[in-house]
């Protein structure tokens, strides 16, 4: 089986980071309590030159920030756009973006995994989240084709968690309030210990 597929579909080699974020600048990261975080991004009706730039950046950002995917409302852009570079169960690599993206998630045969789940905006938090094993999205790529990706395991997680930021949604909102609490309170302790490393990735990856 091929061991990374791009935009949905198999490639024999690819490079450690995708070619986009070689083009891209790194962008500020959105935290939770930011209204852009918590309202529907908008549809994505133009597609040229500064949507593609848009998703450069996001994946540059991405990877400084050592995510498995970025949503575009978590750099401040309110549109329905994310990208992603993330391995499923298997170790298969998953790299792409996907523009006006729709969730499905299959009704038969659906389990629920109860597994660590974080978050760029919600820095040094990991809460269980339940989310089914099996996703698919449909979408566009920026140049308005038709995509459609589906995903197994962590990376059917990946999909779920950045769909729901495009519909203004943070997996916060699909914890009680105690564990919302505790997931805050691990952001308090923990979050100038990721924002160090933030920007020693930044220097490293020459931004």
């Amino acid at each position: 089986m091929p061991r990374v597929f791009v935009q949905g579909s198999p490639v024999g080699r690819f490079p450690r980071y995708a070619p986009e974020a070689g083009r891209g600048a790194v962008r500020r990261i959105t935290e939770v309590g930011e209204e852009v975080l918590h309202r529907p991004c908008r549809d994505v009706t133009e597609f040229g030159p500064d949507l593609a730039a848009l998703v450069d950046d996001m994946f540059r950002t991405m990877y400084v920030a050592d995510g498995a995917g970025l949503a575009a409302n978590q750099v401040g852009v309110s549109l329905r756009l994310f990208v992603y570079d993330c391995p499923d169960d298997d170790g298969v690599r998953h790299v792409g973006h996907i523009v006006n993206p729709v969730l499905e998630t299959p009704t038969r045969e659906r389990r629920l995994l109860d597994e660590g789940e974080g978050c760029l905006s919600v820095p040094g938090a990991v809460m269980d989240v339940p989310r089914p094993d099996r996703a698919v999205v449909r979408g566009q790529d920026r140049d308005g084709n038709p995509v459609v990706i589906e995903g197994t395991g962590y990376f059917a997680r990946c999909l779920a968690h950045e769909t729901d930021h495009t519909a203004g949604h943070v997996y916060l909102d699909r914890l009680s309030k105690r564990d919302k609490k505790d997931a805050l309170r691990q952001m308090a302790d923990r979050r100038d210990e990721v924002y160090a490393r933030r920007a020693a990735k930044a220097e490293a990856f020459g931004s």
